[in-house]
């Protein structure tokens, strides 16, 4: 049950892009937002952007890192499926030539 859950959660390359895409247009708005509703002075503002820029750059990049294991892991089971089939391909062979 606990594979069938994994397999579930793992997203597919698209699916992961299509997050990364909707969190930058989140971030885009959301500065645009901050910007034009700021109550406070022109410094104040620069610092809160600056601020929120490096928490979205270090979100970008644990996404990103996120991203690269999944693919690890897809790219080591698909191998080890390979594997596999190439194992019970000749497994196969053997039993036919007797």
């Amino acid at each position: 049950m606990s594979e069938q859950m994994n397999d579930e959660q793992q997203m597919t390359p698209d699916q992961a892009g299509s997050r990364i895409a909707w969190f930058m247009v989140g971030v885009v708005i959301g500065g645009a937002a901050a910007i034009l509703y700021a109550p406070r002075s022109g410094r104040d503002t620069r610092e809160f952007l600056a601020k929120k820029t490096q928490e979205s750059r270090d979100a970008v990049e644990s996404t990103s890192r996120d991203i690269v294991e999944r693919s690890r892991d897809i790219y080591e089971k698909g191998r080890q499926l390979v594997d596999d089939a190439a194992e019970l391909f000749e497994r196969g062979r053997k039993l036919v030539r007797g």
